[in-house]
């Protein structure tokens, strides 16, 4: 396969979504009693969803307009917001994290509250993304996405199994909840892209851009490489001055800046995740040293590389200790 074969099968939006692994899952499936309510803290780099698999819930998100939740529809809330789920509208919404759970497996619990009227159940689930992909794609979502038929099968569908697989945990089946999710959530982000004209200016603009896709393909792919305006341009066969142009333009930064951020993005999640060492860090981005890979990441991130590996992703009180 020639190198032009190679580069149009190549889809950086396709990659983006591929890096949406979820980490430090926890589910919820919640019994629900008129009146209700359940308080969601912030939390921060958290995306929570919630599916309504009988009765019905109003949703407010901070900052956001209130939406009511009905059977076979699917919400997301992508950046740790905090938000209420209750019924009537005028129920209290005491902190879920004060409510009594029965805990299942380490991931999985059920919650019973509410007043004993009508009934609601819902099946919700808080999940991370450590991939830097991920993470510059979830900043670009709005507050809430809200998915009510898209037109296509695959959301009463997977509902209808994820309803099915909650109602009475199998063997097995925290994975299949897990991998249903997956899908739910990268499924509903892509209907969002498809629909709302936000997913294409910007980042995600950049990475639809034939030549400038390409180019940020190359960085997410191979960040050790020793990048240049002039490498980046030819391998985009444009001219070095039309590329630092039409790069700066779409992304909203140089393409050195890029590069720079992006290692720092990838170094971060190594070290939070404790998987390597400032040496092997330093060899694998493109650093020569550890004292320069320790200072281009301080002046980044804004914290020196052995401070940001103390910070773990922490379960905010979601699960039994230690649970992720």
């Amino acid at each position: 396969m020639s190198v032009d074969q190679l580069w149009a099968r190549t889809d950086p939006i396709g990659e983006a979504l591929h890096l949406l692994r979820m980490s430090g899952t926890c589910y919820f499936r919640s019994e629900l009693s008129q009146p209700w309510g359940l308080g969601i803290p912030a939390m921060p780099d958290c995306l929570w969803f919630h599916v309504v698999t009988s009765g019905r819930a109003l949703l407010e998100v901070d900052g956001d307009a209130s939406r009511w939740l009905h059977p076979g529809e699917l919400a997301l809330v992508p950046h740790g917001t905090g938000h209420r789920l209750r019924d009537p509208a005028d129920a209290p919404a005491p902190s879920v994290l004060g409510i009594p759970h029965e805990f299942v497996t380490d991931r999985y619990a059920i919650i019973r509250h509410g007043g004993g009227g009508a009934g609601t159940t819902l099946i919700c689930g808080a999940v991370r993304f450590s991939h830097p992909a991920a993470r510059s794609l979830l900043q670009l979502l709005p507050p809430t996405i809200h998915l009510v038929d898209p037109g296509a099968e695959w959301l009463p569908g997977t509902l209808r199994m994820m309803a099915a697989e909650a109602a009475q945990l199998r063997p097995g089946g925290e994975t299949v909840i897990t991998r249903l999710s997956d899908v739910l959530v990268i499924q509903a982000i892509r209907n969002w892209m498809d629909t709302d004209p936000a997913a294409h200016t910007g980042w995600l603009g950049a990475l639809r851009d034939r030549q400038i896709g390409r180019a940020l393909a190359l960085v997410h792919r191979q960040p050790a490489q020793d990048w240049t305006v002039g490498t980046l341009a030819a391998a985009c066969a444009m001219s070095r001055s039309a590329f630092a142009a039409r790069f700066t333009e779409l992304v909203g930064e140089p393409a050195m800046q890029y590069v720079t951020r992006w290692r720092m993005q990838v170094a971060l999640t190594e070290l939070t995740e404790g998987r390597a060492t400032l040496g092997e860090l330093a060899g694998r981005l493109g650093y020569r040293s550890e004292a320069a890979f320790s200072r281009a990441f301080k002046r980044v991130i804004g914290i020196a590389p052995g401070a940001a590996r103390t910070r773990r992703p922490d379960p905010k009180g979601l699960g039994p200790a230690g649970a992720r």
